[in-house]
C-alpha cells in the first residue's frame, strides 16, 4: 500500500461534500456567534468569552475551508472530535437522565447531525495516508542540511561552496 494519497485522488464529489460542511458551519456558526461578539453589552465571563472568541475564529477558518478543503481538513477532524466528545460526555448523559432542556436537546440534534456529516465528508483514505501513516515532520536539525561557505584565494577572488552541516 502506498504511503500517501495525493490530493488529486480525492474525488470532486468528496471535495464538494467537504465544502458543503465548511459552508454550513461558516454560515450557521457565524450568524450565531458574530452578532453576540459585536453586540454584547456586558462583560463576559472569561470562559464564555474564550468560547465565543474560539467559535468566531473557527467560523472564519471554516470559510477558508470552502476554498481550500484539503488544507483545512484538520478543522473537520477537530469538529468531529469535539462534537463527539460533547455528545458522549454531556449530551447523552443529560438525555438519559431526562434532564435535557430545549437548548440541550437542540444541541444534541445539531451535534449529532454534524458528526454524521463529518464522518461522511472526511476523505478517510486521505486522512489515513497523510496524517497517520506518513512520517511526521522532523523534531530537530539534521546533519544533512547544507551550509554555504564563502572562501577567498590569494588573488582575492571569492568562491562559494556548499558543505554538509555536522551536528
Amino acid at each position: 500500500m502506498r504511503d500517501s494519497v495525493a490530493p488529486e485522488e480525492v474525488s470532486t464529489f468528496r471535495l464538494y461534500l467537504m465544502r458543503t460542511v465548511y459552508l454550513l458551519t461558516f454560515v450557521g456558526l457565524g450568524f450565531s456567534v458574530w452578532p453576540e461578539i459585536i453586540n454584547h453589552g456586558k462583560l463576559w465571563d472569561p470562559v464564555k468569552g474564550a468560547a465565543f472568541s474560539f467559535w468566531a475564529a473557527y467560523s472564519v477558518l471554516m470559510g477558508v475551508g470552502v476554498r481550500y478543503p484539503l488544507k483545512m481538513l484538520p478543522l473537520l477532524i477537530l469538529q468531529l472530535f469535539y462534537k463527539s466528545v460533547w455528545l458522549l460526555a454531556v449530551g447523552l448523559p443529560l438525555r438519559s437522565a431526562g434532564q435535557a432542556d430545549p437548548v440541550a436537546a437542540e444541541m444534541i440534534g445539531v451535534f449529532g447531525t454534524a458528526v454524521v456529516m463529518d464522518l461522511i465528508a472526511i476523505p478517510w483514505p486521505y486522512v489515513l495516508a497523510n496524517y497517520v501513516k506518513k512520517p511526521g515532520d522532523r523534531w530537530r536539525w539534521t546533519s544533512r542540511r547544507p551550509v554555504s561557505v564563502a572562501t577567498s584565494d590569494a588573488a582575492g577572488s571569492t568562491t562559494a561552496s556548499t558543505t554538509p552541516r555536522h551536528a
